[in-house]
C-alpha cells in the first residue's frame, strides 16, 4: 500500500484551510513546507505548538520536511546553511517524522557541472553523516539547475555518498523539465534508489506541468512498476497547476492521481 501525501501550502497559506481540503481528499499526511506565508525553517516554537495541536486534533502526520535545505549557489557560504540544516533537522523531530527533503545546489549559469562535483559530494556527505546520526533520511529531490537535475546525476549523488541515510524523491514533471523521460530514460537508473514521490506531470514540448496523467511523465506505468516491485511509500502531491483558484487546482490533481491508482488497481491510503 502506497500513502498520499501533499504540499498544502498549495491550497492555502491558512492551516485550517489546508487541513480542511485534504481531509476532503482522504489525505491525512502533509510534507510540510510552509504555513501562513512563512517557510518551515523560519517557524518559531509557538507556530510549531499550534501546528502540532492541529495535526493531533484532526489525526494528521507530517511525511516530510519540505525543506530548501540544498537550494543555494555551489558557491555560496555552506558553514552558514549548516546552521539552516541544524533547524530543519530540529524540525524533524518536533513533528516526529523520518524525512527531510533536500537539494543539491545550484551550479553557475553556463558552467560545467562537473566542475562542481567534488564540492557537491562533500557538502552531501557532510550532511548525510549528520542525519545519519540524527536517525534522519534525506531525500534527494532532483530539480533544474542544481547539481542532481538528470537522472544520472541523481545516481552520481547516491552512489558516491553511499548513505543509507540518503535517499531520492523521484519527481517526473523536473526531469521533463530538463528534457528527460522520466519513464524511459530515468526510471531504469534510479529504481533501487527511490524512496519518495513528488506527483507532477509535465509536457515535454513545453514544460508545462499537467495533473498527473496528462502529461508525458507516464506516471501510471511508473507507479505501477514500482509498487508491483514492492514500493510502499510516500505520494506527494505537488500540483503546480497556474490557476487562481488553488483549491480547485489540488482537487484537480488529486482526482488525477487517485484515478492511476484505481486504474493500476493500486491500494493506497
Amino acid at each position: 500500500m502506497v500513502t498520499l501525501s501533499a504540499f498544502a501550502d498549495e491550497i492555502s497559506a491558512d492551516l485550517t484551510e489546508q487541513i480542511a481540503v485534504l481531509e476532503q481528499e482522504g489525505i491525512r499526511n502533509i510534507e510540510l513546507r510552509g504555513v501562513w506565508g512563512k517557510g518551515v525553517l523560519d517557524l518559531d516554537h509557538r507556530e510549531q505548538d499550534t501546528i502540532q495541536l492541529a495535526l493531533d486534533e484532526h489525526e494528521f502526520y507530517i511525511s516530510a520536511i519540505g525543506s530548501p535545505i540544498g537550494k543555494i549557489g555551489i558557491e555560496d557560504d555552506f558553514e552558514a546553511h549548516l546552521k539552516r540544516f541544524g533547524k530543519a533537522i530540529e524540525m524533524a523531530h518536533v513533528f516526529g517524522c523520518d524525512y527531510i527533503r533536500i537539494f543539491s545546489f545550484y551550479i553557475p549559469e553556463g558552467k560545467n557541472p562537473a566542475s562542481y562535483r567534488d564540492e557537491v559530494m562533500r557538502r552531501l556527505q557532510t550532511m548525510a553523516d549528520l542525519a545519519q546520526g540524527e536517525g534522519i533520511t534525506l531525500l534527494h529531490e532532483n530539480e533544474s539547475r542544481i547539481y542532481g537535475d538528470t537522472a544520472e546525476r541523481c545516481k552520481d549523488i547516491i552512489d558516491t555518498v553511499d548513505s543509507p541515510c540518503l535517499r531520492a524523491i523521484f519527481d517526473p514533471s523536473n526531469f521533463i523539465q530538463v528534457g528527460q523521460r522520466p519513464y524511459k530514460t530515468c526510471l531504469p537508473i534510479l529504481k533501487d534508489d527511490i524512496e519518495y514521490f513528488h506527483i507532477k506531470d509535465a509536457k515535454l514540448s513545453t514544460g508545462e506541468v499537467k495533473p498527473a496523467g496528462e502529461g508525458d511523465g507516464q506516471i501510471a506505468k511508473i507507479l505501477s512498476e514500482m509498487i508491483a516491485d514492492g514500493f510502499e511509500g510516500f505520494l506527494s502531491l505537488e500540483p503546480h497547476l497556474k490557476m487562481d483558484d488553488k483549491k480547485a487546482a489540488f482537487h484537480i490533481a488529486a482526482t488525477a492521481l487517485k484515478k492511476i491508482l484505481r486504474e493500476i488497481e493500486a491500494e493506497y491510503d
